[in-house]
């Protein structure tokens, strides 16, 4: 299949931040490959350390996590409602109301790990068996237009948006250690 980046018509606005953080043209090669990122940048983390908020962040790094699992969870569902030919329209969601009510530091890092990679094969077998046609679908999301094609591509941004600031956060404390 080739892949076509999305068009400025393709998504909300508030989403072209996370398209450009993308610039290679297989989307389904940069999903494949942030699992095993997120594996390696977190696995030396102390579990200690990933219940900690340190300002001026406002989530603990379990918190990133679950986030990430959360989005990911959604703009798969969006994807998979359009790539059907499904054009009603879906509401938004307040991402930080789930990161308070999921209860992430409850859990061990690893296990949220765990969940994320699982979460993201179900994004990849979604999205690799979709016909071709149904990247160009479709839909509104919280009250914007979205196609599939745009959806992989702000998965794939949006993760690389919270590994960056992660990485900032783990550089800044092994400075402050």
């Amino acid at each position: 299949m080739i892949m076509t980046r999305p068009s400025s018509s393709e998504h909300a606005p508030y989403y072209a931040s996370y398209i450009a953080l993308v610039p290679e043209s297989d989307v389904l090669k940069v999903l494949d490959e942030q699992a095993r990122e997120i594996d390696s940048l977190l696995k030396g983390i102390p579990e200690e350390q990933a219940s900690v908020l340190h300002p001026p962040y406002t989530w603990t790094i379990k918190q990133v996590v679950g986030h990430l699992i959360d989005a990911e969870r959604v703009f798969a569902y969006r994807s998979l409602r359009f790539g059907r030919g499904d054009s009603q329209g879906l509401p938004g969601f307040d991402e930080n109301t789930y990161a308070k009510t999921g209860e992430f530091d409850r859990l061990p890092l690893r296990a949220l790990v765990a969940e994320y990679a699982a979460v993201r094969q179900n994004t990849l077998h979604l999205l690799r068996h979709l016909p071709e046609s149904a990247w160009a679908r479709t839909g509104v999301a919280n009250g914007a237009p979205a196609s599939v094609r745009a959806l992989a591509f702000i998965i794939a941004g949006h993760t690389r948006h919270h590994l960056g600031i992660v990485r900032k956060r783990l550089a800044t404390s092994q400075v402050e250690a």
